[in-house]
């Protein structure tokens, strides 16, 4: 009687220890898979915050997702209108029976589960939530099982939502920039917009009156002309014709620059018959400023685009004696430093306000929009033609009043010989 008395205590005592560390183990292995989840979804949070696009943060929650859970996952997001699409990622997704297709709409609209474990729409297969952030609905998390029981249980279900909170604030904190950088972008598109249609306006507006009105008093039989006066109204004609051609072709320029469609025919060139080319052009419309060159015997050769170049020689030019008093020298000069050909046109004007220098070369920006002519383009070509060359161009203040206009052109080692040609002139053989 004793013996069985033992045995029964020891029996007791061994189902108890037995079952105290059945249970201690239970618990280790409890806390071991919920700081592995939360592990996992401190993992996905950390990773939601480094991504900035919609369609990035859907394949990143999808991966992590899948990843804890075990699961096929699918996430639908809305476009502006209101309708959920498939997200189409990563594969990952599943493909839907098209009699399933409606729940995602209806989870998004209602702002509720469905599906399977629900008391909505319970025959379908997968689980809906909706992706709720604090303004609304931002989506829709669709999983699917083949253990569906474990994924439904309450633990497992609350660990899917808080996943699913996760989620939908980065899709919310996404949208929200996106639409703030829509946002920025129409805003800045419409100052643009304006600000060609007024400038462009007023500088049609101004040489096309002139035109009308000189060919008007040309043809004018009532009050006949001397050929003097008819010659100057000719010349007047011209003149803001060219104007109109200039503002055209730098509209034209700055579309092509924009669309990366202004391809660069480099040939060797020596830079100061560049420059006189340029000024060439430029004669008559800066007659009343004497221009002054200086280079070096040793500068060398230059690989660019000579057309373009000289375009840049000549906005620049055109500055300088725009914004420069008459008879105020205009200075050109070149050098070669660090490599780089530094090209400087310098004038005598006014000078550019300190903090400006950068902004002046930005598309349509003005100093002094009210009394200028142009659509404020020309520094911008600049800009654009001597980066695609490699270089860089800025403006400095000069001393003793005016600006500086500096550009560069990158050097190449392997410069091409130059021969005579029976003309007199030097010819670039490579």
């Amino acid at each position: 009687m004793q013996y069985l008395l033992t045995f029964v205590v020891m029996l007791v005592v061994a189902l108890l220890i037995s079952g105290l560390a059945s249970h201690k183990s239970r618990q280790a292995e409890s806390a071991l898979i919920r700081e592995q989840r939360t592990a996992a979804l401190y993992a996905m949070s950390r990773e939601l915050i480094t991504q900035r696009e919609v369609n990035k943060l859907a394949s990143v929650a999808s991966r992590h997702i899948h990843d804890v859970f075990h699961c096929q996952v699918a996430v639908f997001l809305p476009d502006r209108d209101g309708r959920v699409h498939l997200h189409r990622g990563d594969a990952l997704h599943f493909d839907l029976d098209p009699k399933e297709a409606g729940i995602s709409q209806w989870v998004f609209d209602h702002k509720e589960s469905a599906g399977h474990g629900t008391n909505t729409l319970s025959g379908s297969d997968s689980l809906y939530l909706p992706l709720l952030g604090s303004h609304g609905a931002v989506g829709v998390l669709a999983v699917r099982s083949s253990r569906p029981a474990e994924l439904l249980a309450p633990e497992q279900l609350h660990l899917l939502e808080t996943f699913a909170n996760q989620m939908a604030l980065a899709l919310e904190r996404a949208r929200l920039a996106e639409e703030t950088q829509e946002a920025h972008v129409q805003t800045e598109t419409e100052r643009m917009r304006n600000a060609v249609l007024s400038s462009v306006s007023h500088d049609l507006r101004t040489p096309l009156a002139t035109i009308v009105g000189a060919s008007s008093a040309i043809l004018n039989t009532t009050r006949p002309l001397s050929i003097e006066s008819q010659h100057e109204l000719v010349r007047s004609i011209s003149d803001e014709a060219g104007r109109l051609d200039r503002l055209l072709k730098n509209l034209l320029d700055m579309t092509k620059l924009e669309a990366g469609a202004m391809p660069l025919r480099k040939e060797w060139h020596a830079l100061e018959e560049v420059v006189g080319t340029a000024l060439a052009r430029v004669k008559s419309r800066i007659a009343t400023h004497p221009v002054s060159t200086t280079f070096p015997d040793s500068l060398p050769l230059v690989l660019v685009d000579g057309v373009l170049i000289e375009q840049v020689l000549i906005n620049l030019l055109e500055n300088a004696a725009k914004y420069s008093p008459p008879a105020s020298p205009i200075d050109v000069t070149a050098s070669v430093k660090e490599g780089m050909i530094v090209t400087e046109v310098a004038d005598r004007g006014p000078g550019i306000p300190r903090g400006e220098e950068r902004r002046i070369f930005e598309k349509f920006y003005q100093l002094h929009p009210d009394r200028e002519g142009g659509v404020g383009l020309g520094l911008t070509i600049c800009r654009g033609i001597i980066e695609s060359h490699g270089g860089r161009i800025w403006v400095e203040a000069r001393s003793g009043g005016g600006s500086s206009f500096c550009f560069t052109l990158p050097t190449e080692h392997n410069q091409p010989t130059v021969e005579p040609e029976q003309n007199g002139h030097d010819r670039a053989v490579t």
